[in-house]
């Protein structure tokens, strides 16, 4: 038994010695793959496309990291709103989670942009320049001559452009789509900053998908760990039917006209076609592994095989455990419940967030270190910062104050009404000055009116200092 473990001991892109083994996939064909194909030029014109879209002016997806401001489908997060940020988050991994318990790692196959890039943009590329799996092989122990060079560098090339528009993509992410388009249009001498980051960016996924390529997979992404504390028994995955496989005597050759059955070998002739397949080396009749991606290339060779030699299809395909051993079907499991329910209430937690969230963001704060100043009249005078956000994609004018539950005068330093631009930040001081008479001690709560054009916007509370009430 030990023996037959040994591939878990180390992984398959790995040889004896420690070092690299170069993984030369078979090029996917079958039902799947063109399922594939579909999504993934799909998700990959989404993800192209989403930065330059723009939903009321806000940018579709944008996560200016250094800004620390977010657009999700449209919908503007500042640092005020980081709190509905990180729901987002949450529901985004809880959906994952969900997904991974009841279908395995199935988007790390099927909507990872490291998976889409790699597999349907690189490898397509590589599969066009160099042939398939049998003529990669040859090409790379062949000598240097001038077909190599000349295929090589072809490849290379193509690589670093690629690599070169996907940075671009990925910075408008980062600093938006406009100011990317501004950076384009004033030529690169005029921001070197941003083009050195950019070229670096670049060098960064030349690499991953030129040379690192699955290693992201199977030893930086810490998904695949987190598959093995998800997955069950009844986790529906890429899966070998090993009874039916190996029946009693274990795999044997395909020899036409022998009948399998009376030897009491399985379905399986050993062909290795299924693990040729694999983007990640591994062979799936070991079961499940965490370097298997769900990509179901191994389900399509497999078919291809057994209806060649005329044996049932589905020796390898979407199955769990107890599937395979029980002949259960897949059933709604109290986890599946669970993560469910806890998705749908995070879900609706956000929805009532992101409608009771106002399109002004006031807050109003004592300037600190500040005591108040006694005036004429019996006046009580206290000095604050104010800053209004505008999270909305047209400008808010003629903005003013006024004291909502105490009678007073709110007095800006400069113009006493101003405009907040869309999507801006405006800042200021104020002073709030109430007869000390109408206090109710040394720290009244003051709740202040937002006006836009005299209409009320927003509302904000303030703590006002004044001198100790012996009433």
């Amino acid at each position: 038994m030990a023996e037959e473990d040994n591939f878990r001991d180390s992984i398959g892109t790995v040889d004896a010695e420690g070092k690299r083994a170069w993984v030369y996939p078979k090029k996917p064909s079958g039902k799947f793959y063109k399922y594939r194909k579909w999504v993934s030029y799909t998700l990959l014109f989404f993800l192209l496309v989403s930065p330059f879209l723009k939903i009321n002016g806000n940018q579709f997806l944008m996560f200016n990291v250094l800004e620390r401001r977010f657009n999700i489908f449209g919908f503007p997060f500042w640092p005020q709103d980081f709190h509905l940020f990180v729901i987002s988050m949450i529901i985004g991994v809880v959906f994952i989670a969900l997904f991974t318990v009841a279908f395995g790692r199935i988007f790390c196959g099927w909507m990872c942009p490291q998976t889409i890039f790699l597999e349907m943009v690189f490898r397509r590329i590589e599969y066009w320049i160099e042939g398939d799996r049998g003529a990669q092989i040859r090409l790379d122990k062949q000598p240097w001559n001038a077909v190599k060079i000349r295929k090589k560098v072809i490849k290379w090339i193509l690589f670093f452009i690629i690599s070169f528009i996907i940075a671009n993509v990925f910075l408008a992410y980062l600093i938006s789509s406009d100011k990317l388009i501004g950076y384009i249009t004033d030529g690169p001498l005029a921001h070197t900053s941003t083009i050195i980051s950019l070229l670096i960016f670049t060098a960064v996924f030349y690499f991953v998908f030129a040379w690192f390529r699955e290693q992201v997979c199977i030893i930086a992404c810490p998904y695949g760990r987190m598959q093995g504390v998800l997955l069950d028994n009844k986790s529906i995955v890429v899966a070998y039917d090993h009874k039916r496989g190996e029946g009693e005597n274990g795999r044997k050759k395909y020899r036409k006209n022998e009948d399998r059955t009376d030897l009491g070998h399985g379905d399986c002739i050993d062909c290795f076609q299924c693990v040729n397949v694999c983007p990640t080396g591994i062979d799936i009749r070991n079961g499940t592994q965490l370097e298997c991606v769900n990509c179901t290339a191994c389900i399509d060779e497999c078919d291809t095989i057994m209806e060649k030699v005329n044996y049932p299809k589905g020796l390898i395909r979407f199955a769990s455990e107890d599937n395979i051993e029980k002949k259960a079907k897949f059933t709604f499991t109290p986890r599946l419940k669970g993560y469910a329910s806890i998705l749908i209430i995070l879900t609706g937690l956000l929805i009532g967030m992101l409608f009771l969230r106002n399109d002004l963001e006031a807050n109003i704060l004592r300037l600190p270190g500040q005591l108040y100043e006694h005036k004429e009249g019996n006046i009580i005078s206290n000095v604050y910062t104010f800053k209004l956000v505008n999270k909305t994609s047209e400008d808010i004018d003629d903005v003013s104050f006024k004291l909502l539950s105490h009678k007073g005068t709110i007095k800006l330093v400069t113009r006493q009404n101003f405009n907040v631009l869309a999507q801006e930040l405006a800042e200021g001081t104020l002073f709030i000055e109430i007869n000390n008479a109408v206090l109710n001690g040394d720290k009244d709560k003051l709740k202040i009116g937002v006006f836009s054009k005299g209409e009320l916007v927003e509302t904000t509370t303030a703590r006002f200092l004044a001198p100790r009430s012996y009433k």
